[in-house]
């Protein structure tokens, strides 16, 4: 084992060698924000870790965080590791029963709650004998307060440090293949990542980050908090999504990182401003074209954006050139809870759409007979947590991870996703569709905010599209269903036009409903459910197929069919039976 320092010792080297500077931005609400400087935030941490001291906890005990995003969250988790203990972090989003299931799973023994904008339906979900502190932001509660315990608490003394093999987190998956696992890593995984990222793209204290993505995937906590802590870049949260863009304004970030799905967000929310064919005009102008891409970088509040990089799912080619025709070069990154984010990511100058880059350094990769990628990372996880054969059959004899993802290398070593292994389906007639390059295509589209590509033991796959949020507002006026319509029977020419011929879509189905978090349809990433979907859109497939159309309006659907209307569909947030 190396002696490189791990997180806490860079947390501990900032705030002795910068002590007033300012790492992290908290909005506070009504327009107020507070900052922490380094001085500031590790004092809170130790004050609060002397708080954890006093409980009387083993030492390596699980403590939970269940929050937004917010300054305290990541003051809490230095606060855990310093206290001796292991931080388990919950998605915001979650419905009671995991919330207690997690809870339980993980035997934790306290419970930080913070910034949540459904308390009420998840508490249930919180042991009654459980301890628990509020965060400042948190709903009315009365439990005991963060504040109280900083101001009656007197910070512990020295710089306490953990072991690189000791566990430092358990990070709970979001769950789009099924029940929760606690994936374990060490204090040396996570600073592996943070080491493997900041070698791949050099990070300065003057850098800043918006930090919006959930804190509780892996992803978020390695670009923001691992990171931060490693490089010393500031670090500014948002309120709410309603003020979304003012966060984004005071932050100027200069990098960020998204999902697939909201970078597409805000290409439509250009093209709301600028129709696209007016955009592409313009940005063919020599006199005008530097004008347009600075006002529209501006308008996204990326005008000062250096590094921006994707993550989390696949983002269709055609989106990530959107993005570099203005000026901004949008940079694939794969990686998955088990490794810590930490695989592979496009370097500057030398990306390829489509492809998620070369390996980061210190990382193995290679393609398996049978097609699956397998990883060799820094940021290994040590195993799922009470499950050793589970994280036995995930590894090869040489200690590869089986990611479970289909891919390939291009002649430069670059890596391109090319499905789920377990995603693969067989049609009726006896081939194997993977369902994520056609989704990719499908979700280029404006119309399209999602798509679920299916048709097990079918003759023909067919697809399910959630429409982009701005147009399912109009789609009950027969005017726009007529125009929408056309465009789709378009895409589905287009789409089968550049697929296999037994890939190709038979019909597409216009989801009624918006796919979302809380009904149960999006990981907390943002990612498909595809079981879920399928679940809840099976029962209607017979018909759809008997029907004969080329788009298909759910809607109309279960109107003729009201023996299936409601049948496995998600319940809705009001529907959802509470323990």
């Amino acid at each position: 084992m190396d002696d490189r320092p791990l997180l806490l010792e860079h947390a501990y080297r900032w705030e002795r060698t910068s002590p007033s500077q300012i790492w992290l931005t908290q909005p506070m609400g009504g327009g107020r924000v507070r900052t922490y400087t380094w001085a500031e935030a590790l004092d809170e941490a130790r004050r609060m870790a002397r708080y954890l001291q006093s409980q009387g906890f083993e030492p390596g005990s699980r403590i939970a965080m269940l929050s937004k995003n917010c300054a305290e969250f990541v003051i809490a988790e230095l606060a855990i590791w310093m206290a001796g203990h292991v931080s388990v972090a919950l998605y915001p989003t979650l419905v009671a029963e995991t919330v207690r299931y997690i809870l339980e799973h993980s035997d934790a023994r306290l419970i930080f709650v913070g910034k949540l904008d459904d308390w009420p339906r998840m508490s249930p979900g919180v042991p009654d004998d459980l301890p628990r502190v509020a965060f400042t932001l948190a709903p009315d509660t009365n439990y005991k307060n963060w504040a109280d315990i900083i101001a009656h608490s007197d910070p512990i003394e020295g710089s306490p440090t953990r072991r690189a093999n000791e566990l430092a987190t358990i990070l709970y998956t979001s769950g789009s293949t099924g029940t929760s696992k606690g994936v374990m890593h060490s204090f040396a995984s996570m600073m592996g990542s943070a080491d493997a990222s900041a070698a791949h793209i050099p990070m300065a204290p003057e850098d800043r980050v918006l930090s919006y993505l959930p804190l509780a995937h892996a992803m978020e906590r390695s670009l923001v908090e691992c990171l931060s802590l490693r490089t010393g870049i500031q670090v500014f949260f948002t309120e709410s999504l309603d003020t979304f863009i003012e966060d984004l304004a005071r932050a100027r970030p200069t990098v960020f990182a998204s999902v697939p799905r909201l970078w597409l967000k805000f290409q439509q929310g250009v093209y709301q401003s600028i129709p696209p064919k007016r955009l592409q005009r313009l940005l063919g102008i020599p006199v005008v074209r530097g004008i347009t891409k600075k006002k529209v970088l501006a308008t996204l509040g990326l005008d000062q954006t250096r590094v921006a990089l994707s993550g989390s799912a696949p983002i269709p080619p055609e989106l990530i050139q959107w993005y570099r025709d203005l000026g901004l070069e949008l940079l694939e990154g794969y990686g998955m809870t088990e490794n810590f984010a930490c695989a592979s990511a496009s370097a500057p100058g030398s990306g390829r759409a489509g492809c998620v880059g070369r390996p980061l350094p210190g990382v193995e990769i290679r393609i398996s007979e049978e097609g699956e990628i397998l990883i060799k990372s820094p940021g290994a996880m040590m195993g799922y947590f009470k499950e050793p054969e589970m994280t036995a059959e995930c590894f090869t004899e040489d200690g590869f991870f089986r990611t479970g993802d289909r891919g390939e290398c291009d002649s430069e070593g670059r890596l391109k996703i090319t499905g789920r292994v377990k995603e693969l389906f067989k049609t009726s007639k006896g081939k194997y569709v993977s369902p994520a390059p056609i989704e990719n295509l499908l979700n280029n589209d404006l119309n399209v905010e999602l798509s679920c590509v299916s048709g097990s033991g079918q003759p023909q796959p067919y697809a399910i599209i959630a429409p982009a949020e701005e147009l399912r507002r109009d789609l009950d006026k027969p005017p726009v269903r007529r125009r929408v319509a056309d465009q789709l029977e378009r895409l589905l020419s287009e789409v089968n036009q550049k697929v296999e011929t037994f890939e190709q879509l038979q019909f597409l189905v216009v989801a009624k409903e918006p796919w979302a978090i809380e009904n149960g349809l999006l990981t907390p990433t943002m990612k498909i459910k595809r079981a879920r979907i399928e679940e809840q859109y099976g029962p209607m497939c017979g018909f759809w197929y008997a029907e004969g159309k080329r788009v298909i309006w759910e809607d109309s659907s279960t109107a003729r069919r009201p023996d299936l209307l409601g049948k496995n569909r998600a319940p809705s947030r009001d529907e959802r039976v509470q323990p």
